[in-house]
């Protein structure tokens, strides 16, 4: 490998794989339709967006057709739901390091400096990232009460989770783009002041629409459950950067205060988490939200199998999920040394960016979907 790379760089090396792997996965669906397209893709990947998109809990694949379980025949094929599967995650976990790779590589060909200035500037995407998929939620909320997707497939596929990933790192590549070019032509005093505002604007319009769907017969605003969520996590923020600047100040010498972003962020994962699955009936709800992803359903199977049933019921099952993000944070936060930086801060920086938003997008999904009921 390091002799292709030697030979024909690293960027054509890169878009050779990824062409090569994308022909090979379409080839291979071609050729074997049912083996690999049905069995692989269509199981493990898009069937599940497909589940999703209709708030359906299992599909089946039935002769060609994609229906609920519940109308599929007997002999009906393989079946899918909603979230991740560790199948899942080995094909989407390579497929996220290809995608940082290429943003390395655009980064690098941009010649963006001042990167924190950057790192802070793309916070408001992060937000965004997680209110965007909200939207998705609200879409399956008004199939459920008339029968018919506001957004239709394959579109609202990409509201999604993990697509939505892709969706919103392709529009903060256009708004980092339009940014750039604003600062080189000297229209502004630094490309990270119009991709904060682009990004703003981004989150405004689309906490607009969730405005407006939480007026609709389908949605029920709980302002008190957004509240304390936010509240929640930054005392949880707060406490363990106290603690961490008293007890082991070096821990943050690299990432200084964007450490303290990828807490909060990972916090309110945390905390949203905690009140969605175990509290959301206290903000009156009609019951509690129910785990999507296999570490968070195995924490509370862990969490209710071990604690007696009358200790559960005061403390919930999911509040151990807060403190393994906020360990895995710190942890992140304590990686990410002055070496680091020094060595290659666009890597460090990208790395970052990705660990925060892989926090703060489910997080704010999950804390919008439970304040608007949807």
């Amino acid at each position: 490998m390091d002799e292709y790379i030697e030979r024909y760089g690293a960027e054509r090396v890169w878009a050779a794989t990824v062409v090569l792997l994308a022909a090979g996965v379409t080839l291979a669906a071609l050729l074997f339709p049912q083996r690999v397209y049905v069995d692989l893709i269509w199981q493990y990947y898009w069937g599940p967006v497909v589940a999703d998109a209709h708030g359906w809990g299992c599909i089946a694949w039935a002769g060609g057709e994609q229906v609920h379980c519940n109308n599929a025949a007997a002999d009906a094929g393989p079946t899918a739901a909603p979230g991740y599967t560790f199948v899942s995650y080995a094909g989407y976990i390579p497929t996220l390091i290809l995608f940082v790779i290429g943003i390395l590589f655009l980064i690098r060909r941009l010649e963006i400096e001042r990167y924190r200035a950057g790192f802070y500037a793309l916070f408001p995407f992060m937000l965004f990232g997680g209110a965007l998929r909200t939207v998705e939620d609200a879409n399956v909320a008004a199939y459920r009460d008339t029968g018919e997707l506001a957004i239709e497939l394959p579109w609202s596929g990409f509201l999604i989770s993990p697509l939505i990933y892709f969706t919103v790192a392709a529009l903060a590549v256009i708004a980092v783009f339009v940014s750039v070019w604003l600062d080189r032509n000297d229209h502004v005093s630094g490309y990270e002041y119009p991709l904060a505002a682009i990004g703003t604007g981004y989150l405004a319009l689309t906490l607009a629409y969730l405005g407006y769907a939480a007026t609709q017969e389908y949605a029920t605003f709980y302002p008190w459950l957004l509240i304390t969520t936010l509240v929640g996590a930054t005392i949880a923020t707060g406490l363990t950067w106290v603690a961490i600047e008293r007890f082991a100040p070096d821990i943050n010498a690299g990432t200084r205060y964007m450490g303290l972003v990828v807490i909060w962020a990972h916090a309110v994962d945390g905390v949203a988490n905690v009140i969605g699955l175990d509290w959301a009936t206290a903000f009156g709800h009609a019951q509690n939200l129910s785990p999507k992803h296999p570490v968070n359903e195995a924490i509370v199977n862990v969490t209710g199998s071990m604690l007696p049933a009358n200790i559960v019921e005061v403390t919930g099952q999911a509040w151990p999920f807060l403190l393994v993000k906020l360990a895995a944070a710190v942890f992140v936060v304590w990686i990410f040394n002055e070496e680091i930086f020094d060595e290659n801060p666009r890597f460090a920086i990208l790395m970052l960016i990705t660990v925060v938003a892989v926090g703060l997008g489910p997080g704010t999904r999950d804390m919008l979907r439970a304040t608007f009921g949807i």
